[in-house]
């Protein structure tokens, strides 16, 4: 096992409050609750149990902040958000193991991938506020200049999920604070460490109390709480569907700008024309990384008919080999899903893909166990388009394998699903690549490749799968509001 850093035992045995207005305050209920290690099913931590009285003396905090932030220099900004990130570059170890203890992952993911994902996007974004701009317009009007300039909207509300605790924390954080607003943070309740530490570094950095706060509680009070806050100008959720819709419902009440990041079935194309072993890697991670609690997982894997047999042999060798076990073990390729209930829905949806005719190849529902959340990863195949495997989100180590014809076939079944989020292709013909690409329904589209982000590239989905769009400098139009301003000269 991978040895715990003394920052990180301090830091768990800590009774940990809620950041309000730069100050760690209890719940105004003084309700705790246990945030639990998935690879044991033991508890880690206890941190404040936040609800709507909490919300409200965050948002006030944040309201009482905003004129002195959004009056910020441009330069100065950016300087306390590179501090910012400075220190969660001097601090990765510890987020990165605290990632691990509380979502399950692999050590090595976290710390390469996770915090290193999250950095990035801080210095993107702590790069925006010199680079936010109008534009002046040629009206047909004589004797005027017109332009435009971006404000920031007030308090916005984030609401993140636990799957990628770290970086979607900072996937809101950053262009919150680099485009102005104070914000109002509740991650999720199966892992809030990395959220309470990010808010402690804000701190740290000089960020002026009030600007970030962080309030831990469950989705059903302190969520549901924020999202309904009349005094919210945004809210920013990443999640699922269900709650994405009821985000929006709640939101009518002050109508917040609202963006959604939800749910996703995600398909992976691969052609008989592509490099079938580089494309079996592919589709492994593309539905394993992360225990396939991934909103892109490539969880609906459609094969040429010429080449099918072939590549599912390559790829159940391949999963059966990956090694399952606690994040903090160093050889671990997959680590648990978050928590038993996760676990349970998981297996369910494996049970009924049998039910439903499919043929396990590889994995399957394993009996439930004290010694944590384990789902070996599972291929399915002889799957219906229909199945409920194939249309529903699993979040989980489970794909639905299907063969096809052609180009135009696969191009619909793909798209017959609610969501779009993600899809890729693989193949070695240009022009089948551009043009498979363009048809299909997804907010993003990769080509001999998958699950590849950078912070200037905008990302988000269709249909069930949200609106509005995060990273790049289009998440601008999340956190600003855009102003005419008409000269008469």
């Amino acid at each position: 096992m991978i040895k715990i850093l003394p920052s990180v035992e301090s830091f768990l045995a800590r009774q940990h409050g809620l950041l309000i207005g730069g100050q760690w305050q209890p719940a105004a209920s003084a309700a705790t609750f246990a945030t639990l290690n998935p690879a044991t099913g033991t508890e880690l931590a206890h941190v404040a149990e936040g609800d709507a009285a909490d919300v409200d003396r965050a948002v006030a905090a944040a309201q009482a902040a905003f004129p002195a932030w959004a009056a910020v220099l441009p330069a100065q900004c950016e300087r306390l958000l590179h501090r910012y990130a400075d220190l969660i570059e001097t601090h990765r170890e510890e987020l990165a193991q605290l990632e691990s203890l509380d979502n399950g992952k692999p050590f090595n993911v976290a710390y390469n991938v996770e915090v290193n994902v999250a950095l990035g996007q801080l210095r993107f974004y702590a790069g925006m506020p010199t680079r936010l701009k109008g534009e002046t317009y040629p009206v047909s009007s004589p004797g005027y200049h017109v332009y435009t300039r971006r404000e920031p909207l007030g308090v916005c509300g984030a609401i993140t999920p636990w799957n990628y605790s770290t970086v979607m924390a900072m996937q809101k954080i950053g262009p919150a604070l680099a485009c102005g607003n104070t914000l109002v943070l509740k991650p999720a309740e199966q892992t809030p460490l990395t959220a309470l530490r990010l808010g402690e570094l804000a701190l740290e950095a000089g960020i002026p109390p009030g600007v970030l706060n962080v309030v831990t509680g469950f989705g059903h009070t302190a969520g549901a709480a924020l999202a309904r806050h009349p005094h919210l100008r945004k809210i920013g959720f990443t999640g699922s569907t269900e709650v994405g819709r009821a985000i929006v419902r709640s939101s009518a009440e002050n109508l917040a700008h609202v963006s959604l990041e939800l749910g996703g079935k995600s398909a992976l194309i691969i052609f008989d024309d592509a490099d079938l072993d580089a494309a079996a890697e592919t589709a492994l991670w593309a539905i394993f990384a992360n225990s396939g609690q991934n909103c892109v997982a490539g969880s609906r894997l459609f094969v040429q008919q010429t080449v099918y047999d072939n590549f599912l042999s390559t790829l159940v060798g391949r999963a059966q080999a990956l090694r399952v076990g606690p994040g903090m073990q160093p050889d671990t390729d997959l680590g648990p899903l978050i928590s038993q209930a996760q676990q349970r829905r998981v297996q369910g949806y494996i049970e009924r893909g049998l039910d439903e005719g499919a043929r396990l190849l590889t994995g399957g529902a394993t009996a439930p166990s004290a010694d944590g959340y384990f789902v070996p990863p599972t291929i399915f195949e002889h799957v219906a388009d229909t199945a409920t495997i194939a249309r529903e989100e699993i979040f989980g180590p489970v794909l639905a394998v299907f063969p096809f014809s052609d180009e135009d076939e696969v191009i619909a079944r793909a798209n017959a699903v609610p969501f779009g989020l993600a899809a890729g292709v693989w193949t070695n013909q240009l022009a089948r690549a551009h043009r498979v690409a363009a048809q299909l329904h997804a907010g993003v589209v990769w080509v001999n490749t998958y699950d590849w982000f950078d912070p200037a590239v905008p990302f988000g989905g269709r249909g069930a799968s949200g609106h509005g769009r995060e990273l790049g400098m289009q998440v601008a139009e999340l956190y600003t509001e855009l102003k005419g301003i008409w000269i008469k000269v």
